[in-house]
Formats: structure tokens, C-alpha cells, sequence
């Protein structure tokens, strides 16, 4: 089966982190069992100084798993190695109805565009990207072909995502 996957994605401080936030608190409200891939800037860390897996790391381990009885977590350094795929990613996630994806303006998933007033970048990605199908704004956008959510409206925007992906009731 091929996994469903939906992007959010936009420029920096334009709403992305706050509405998948929110997508997932709807979705998984709805039923649906979500799981999230974040991109994230090149030297993001996880972990901190001094714990035992960052000692791990430090030491030179490829990957360190963190377990506990409530959670687990995988670290993988790359080492000078490409950073993977999304395909990878997803790749290495349990099965879900729906995998969140934040960032990655340049894959070939669906996506919805968020746009908010006063980033410092407001250039719409939609006009260069056919994979976004929609646009969740802060302000009106009077001129723009694709359908428009007000960023807030997360129950109408999370009813796209499952048209748009297919899901149906449980």
C-alpha cells in the first residue's frame, strides 16, 4: 500500500510549525493515526551536551537509539553522508494513515502553502510548485488561483487533506 503523505510547506516564521501542530491535534481527534517528518536547519540537535547518548555520538557511534518505557528515539549521524531522501525517511516510519510532512519545499508530495503577513520572505511558492494545491493565509489573496484557507481554519484545511489524500471514515 502506498503510504499517504501531505505536506506543509511555506518561507520561514509563515505559520508551518503551528499548523501541523494543530493538523495533528485535529486529525488525531478525527480517528487517523499521524506520524510527522520535520526538515529542519543543517546543525539541529536533539540530544544534549553531556547526556549519555550525546556521549555516544560524541565517540563516534553511527546511530544511537534512546529507550524508554514510554518512548524511543533513533539518532542517525550522517558523517559527511548526503542528507537522505524523503523517501528514505518515510521509508523508516511504522505504518500510519497519514504521514504530516513539514518543510521539504522542493519534493514531489502533495502540499498546502502557508502565508502569513510581515515574513521576510512573501514570495508565493505556488507559482513554481503544481504539487501545492492550496494556500492557508492570514490575509486575504484575492489574486489566487488555488483555494484559499484562513490559516486558522484548521477543521476546513484538515477536511482538504482528506479529500485530498483519500481518507475516508473508519
Amino acid at each position: 500500500m502506498k503510504r499517504r503523505v501531505f505536506g506543509i510547506t511555506g518561507w520561514k516564521n509563515s505559520g508551518k510549525t503551528t499548523l501541523t501542530e494543530r493538523l495533528v491535534s485535529e486529525l488525531t481527534r478525527r480517528g487517523w493515526r499521524i506520524s510527522t517528518v520535520k526538515h529542519a536547519h543543517h546543525d539541529f540537535d536533539i540530544d544534549q551536551t553531556g547526556t549519555d547518548s550525546f556521549r555516544h555520538r560524541q565517540a563516534g557511534a553511527s546511530e544511537v537509539a534512546i529507550v524508554s518505557g514510554r518512548r524511543w528515539a533513533l539518532m542517525h549521524e550522517l558523517r559527511g553522508e548526503d542528507e537522505p531522501a524523503l523517501e528514505a525517511v518515510l521509508s523508516r516510519l511504522e505504518p500510519c494513515d497519514l504521514v504530516l510532512v513539514e518543510g521539504y519545499k522542493r519534493e514531489g508530495h502533495s502540499k498546502i502553502e502557508t502565508r502569513r503577513r510581515g515574513t521576510k520572505d512573501a514570495s508565493p511558492l505556488s507559482s513554481g510548485d503544481p504539487n501545492i494545491l492550496a494556500v492557508a493565509s492570514d490575509h486575504p489573496l484575492p489574486d489566487e488561483a488555488l483555494p484559499v484557507f484562513d490559516l486558522d481554519d484548521v477543521r476546513s484545511i484538515a477536511d482538504f487533506i482528506e479529500i485530498s489524500t483519500g481518507l475516508t471514515k473508519k
